[in-house]
């Protein structure tokens, strides 16, 4: 019996260092991140160079401009966001036809997608970053020509300065659209290449037409990098509002 009462104790205890480590209970605190935090001078030794580097690299010039740019300066379209559209038409459109033979007809950004406006004077990598703080990237889709037509009915109804290339909306003294073109032609039976972000190519601000696409195409290249690579193009930056978007006078 005693032997019997031992082996049911040894095994009881094989079974009991067997069973794993279970977690029974968690605790934390708040550490607020303040000035009252001292630094630790042997990191901040080590990454002070490293941080002069960027810091040169973000001041760098890359171009100029006479006049500050904000999404806010007009209605319907404004220079700062016709810049944005220019731009991305004129950096992506090489890269997209000589990947498929196409051409993009039209870029449709956001106007939320905006991030900051353009101070007067040189133009940085910074300004590129403050413009555009996302990752996202160029994407391209094919649109019939009843998918292009709901694109401008939703940018005529919404009445706001989304950036645009390729594109003329005029809308009537009342507010509704009145004509469109596509690059100064009216729209016809055919597919229309649309250049746009990742994010609003998937139905992203509303954008839902972009979702009923006959296809998609995302191109490896950022909408940041894109506008830093425009600025090293151009000495000088000095986009205006035009006639893009804009509605007849009621008088």
């Amino acid at each position: 019996m005693k032997k019997i009462i031992i082996l049911i104790s040894l095994l009881c205890f094989w079974a009991c260092q067997k069973q794993p480590n279970r977690l029974t209970h968690i605790e934390g605190k708040q550490v607020q991140i303040n000035d009252s935090i001292s630094k630790d001078e042997t990191l901040e030794k080590y990454i002070k160079p490293y941080r002069k580097k960027i810091e040169e690299e973000m001041q760098g010039k890359l171009a100029y401009t006479p006049k500050a740019m904000f999404k806010s300066d007009y209605d319907l379209n404004t220079p700062i966001g016709n810049m944005m559209a220019d731009a991305v038409m004129e950096m992506a459109n090489p890269i997209f036809q000589s990947r498929t033979g196409n051409s993009i007809d039209v870029v449709l950004l956001n106007y939320g997608g905006i991030r900051s406006g353009i101070n007067a004077g040189d133009i940085s990598t910074k300004t590129a970053y403050n413009i555009m703080p996302f990752e996202n990237k160029v994407a391209v889709a094919a649109f019939t020509s009843d998918e292009l037509k709901s694109l401008v009915e939703f940018l005529a109804q919404q009445k706001t300065a989304h950036p645009f290339s390729g594109l003329q909306i005029v809308l009537d003294a009342e507010g509704s659209l009145k004509t469109f073109t596509i690059n100064d032609e009216p729209i016809q039976k055919k597919i229309y290449y649309v250049a746009t972000s990742d994010y609003l190519i998937e139905g992203g601000d509303n954008m839902k037409f972009f979702l009923t696409a006959e296809s998609t195409e995302v191109l490896d290249y950022k909408l940041r990098d894109l506008f830093i690579d425009y600025f090293k193009k151009k000495d000088t930056i000095a986009p205006i509002q035009d006639k893009r978007f804009y509605q007849l006078n009621s008088n």
